[in-house]
């Protein structure tokens, strides 16, 4: 039986439609006896195996995507994360990058495992992704996705493409609320909030910052009838440092982000904020 002739048209074809090197190409279609279909499904498999050698490896590397859509009443935020900066620059980590955004403000995709079933090009994300990852060779995951609604939404993302906010803002009447939403976004990115207001931090963050306080103060000296009085002091500090309404503006410190967006319009304020960031903290 004479051996199957793989043409270097073939070898070409099935590069342009898996994007996987020649020779990687061309041994599929030696395997698959020229069967296109199944070299196809050789190359996506290999894929895998890279996709689950790599499974337990961290994707410290990325991109955040973010997007408003729908009269900036819905926004999308997430990050596209790999292991190394350079693949994060890589033209076609981008480009799938953009396409899972569009796709999923298209298709008001509610989680990444939603986005990730989504057809594109005949396919769903998650096999273009594993083609990628077998092509690259680094682990490629989607993560930190969110879909948010609301009165008006805008957003901030820093320079380097690694951080990025979603915001949500209400009440905002007249007011430019893209310029406002970039600006808390930004001062989201800069200063990490844990939280929107005091009322929203979690019962457990809150406990352990008394808690600090209480020990704080116990080593300091003070007399324990004023123990708890002074560890509601340090609770109220962290509710300035860590609640995005009671920071201090860093474009402005003189007003709080609740006064700053008070000035935009007498009640506006932010509703939700969504951060992602791939920069270690």
């Amino acid at each position: 039986m004479s051996a199957v002739v793989i043409s270097a048209q073939d070898v070409n074809k099935l590069r342009q439609v898996t994007g996987a090197g020649m020779m990687d190409c061309k041994k599929a279609l030696s395997e698959a006896n020229g069967d296109f279909e199944a070299a196809v499904d050789i190359l996506r498999k290999r894929g895998q195996k890279v996709s689950s050698k790599r499974a337990d490896r961290e994707t410290t590397e990325g991109v955040v995507f973010v997007k408003t859509y729908e009269n900036d009443t819905k926004g999308v935020i997430f990050s596209l994360g790999c292991e190394t900066d350079f693949v994060a620059r890589n033209e076609e980590f981008v480009a799938i990058g953009k396409a899972l955004l569009e796709a999923a403000t298209a298709k008001d995709a509610a989680s990444a495992e939603a986005l990730l079933a989504i057809m594109h090009d005949g396919r769903p994300f998650s096999d273009h992704i594993t083609d990628l990852i077998g092509k690259i060779g680094e682990k490629i995951e989607v993560s930190n996705y969110s879909l948010v609604h609301g009165e008006k939404l805008a957003y901030y993302v820093h320079s380097n493409l690694k951080v990025g906010v979603l915001v949500s803002l209400s009440n905002v009447g007249g007011a430019d609320y893209n310029a406002a939403g970039k600006d808390v976004g930004m001062q989201a990115a800069a200063m990490n909030p844990v939280a929107v207001d005091k009322g929203d931090v979690d019962a457990t963050i809150l406990a352990r910052e008394l808690e600090i306080g209480k020990a704080k103060a116990r080593e300091e000296g003070k007399p324990e009838n004023i123990i708890e009085k002074i560890a509601q002091g340090f609770v109220e500090k962290f509710y300035k440092d860590s609640t995005l309404l009671n920071q201090q503006f860093v474009k402005d410190p003189k007003l709080t982000v609740r006064q700053y967006l008070d000035s935009l319009n007498k009640g506006m304020t932010v509703s939700v904020f969504k951060r992602v960031s791939l920069v270690a903290e």
